[in-house]
């Protein structure tokens, strides 16, 4: 696969064992698919019968700390750090004081305005305080995507991610700089997946792990990806269980989140 054709924005490399081979036996792990071939249930055995023991499996690949993965075109589609957007009147008086708030307890008018957005200067005056004493959130929300590649398993993935699902996320700090940091805490990959694959002399397959079940048809969860020159994109009960996948692993695979800070700083 030639590398020119994925700008590289960062890359974070783990060290590669030259000596596994990468196909689905020894990506999968002793408590999953290798024990499904000793496995009595009919699901389990059914899976083991269709899965071609030379075949990479996406999501196993995907976060096997063993392979080289290597970050390409890290990048933001979306950005909005605001103190100016308006929050509902309740997430006002959430952040005030408890001496503020027993000074000025919440009325039926007050109550009634609980859900009406305003700026901080506005629920001020509603609530015949000063200003100074409600604090301004910096309001975060970043879209981006990245291309995750290994040149051993001639393979590229584009992932989507952001800081929250939410419209945007509040952030009481002074810093917009220390805000946008705070955000990405618990920064989540979602949406669509997409796979380019070059390699026709290895089958690559995704397992759609919500739909295995004794009575599922073979096609319902196993997918071959054929070798290409283009993106191909997953069916989306297939990127589900991808994206779920990674988010189980994250905490053992830096390289994403050290490129996307990267990016975002």
């Amino acid at each position: 696969m030639d590398l020119n054709a994925l700008p590289t924005q960062s890359a974070t490399n783990m060290t590669t064992d030259q000596n596994t081979p990468l196909n689905s036996s020894n990506l999968a792990s002793s408590d999953n698919m290798t024990s499904t071939a000793k496995a009595e249930d009919g699901t389990s055995q059914k899976q083991v019968n269709v899965i071609d023991p030379n075949a990479i499996i996406l999501a196993q690949a995907l976060t096997d700390t063993a392979i080289s993965w290597r970050i390409h075109n890290c990048k933001i589609s979306e950005k909005t750090v605001s103190q100016e957007l308006p929050l509902q009147f309740l997430y006002h008086y959430d952040s005030l004081d408890d001496a503020i708030k027993q000074a000025h307890p919440l009325t039926p008018k007050l109550l009634a305005q609980f859900n009406t957005l305003m700026s901080a200067k506005e629920a001020a005056a509603a609530l015949g305080i000063s200003a100074d004493l409600i604090a301004t959130p910096w309001h975060v929300k970043v879209i981006g995507s990245l291309v995750v590649f290994s040149e051993a398993l001639q393979l590229a993935v584009r992932l989507h991610w952001t800081n929250t699902a939410k419209t945007t996320e509040q952030i009481y700090t002074q810093n917009k700089a220390d805000a946008v940091i705070a955000a990405f805490k618990d920064w989540q990959f979602f949406g669509r997946v997409d796979v380019l694959y070059k390699n026709d002399k290895q089958a690559l397959i995704s397992i759609d792990e919500y739909s295995i079940d004794k009575d599922s048809s073979v096609d319902d969860w196993v997918l071959t990806i054929a070798a290409g020159n283009d993106y191909q994109l997953l069916p989306a009960t297939h990127a589900l269980s991808i994206l779920s996948k990674l988010e189980e692993h994250k905490p053992k695979l830096p390289w994403f989140e050290a490129a996307i800070l990267e990016r975002i700083e």
